[in-house]
């Protein structure tokens, strides 16, 4: 179950992320309101899956997961440029993530 409940908070990292970037220095009160609530339950996740995980692993699987999916949705979204180098990088902190979770 902490596994399971890291991975979302990870996932909910990058919907934060994403939010903070679009509240324009905090004058947008929806995205105010997504950025509050998914970095509550983000955060909030991951201290029940500290409960059972090594932090560093924990921490580490969390940032991997978070800052993964913020990259690509910014590249997706055409936010940000896209490369095959960057994808090629992502993907490698990909594996990391899944070799975390492995060794563990």
């Amino acid at each position: 179950m902490s596994w399971f409940v890291l991975i979302l908070s990870g996932i909910l990292e990058a919907v934060w992320a994403t939010a903070l970037s679009k509240t324009a220095g905090f004058t947008k009160p929806i995205p105010i309101t997504v950025f509050l609530v998914a970095l509550t339950a983000s955060m909030a996740g991951l201290a029940y899956a500290m409960r059972d995980l090594p932090v560093g692993t924990a921490y580490a699987v969390w940032v991997g997961i978070g800052a993964s999916l913020t990259a690509t949705y910014a590249m997706v979204s055409g936010a940000e440029a896209f490369s095959v180098l960057k994808l090629l990088l992502l993907l490698g902190l990909v594996g990391c993530v899944i070799g975390l979770k492995l060794a563990h």
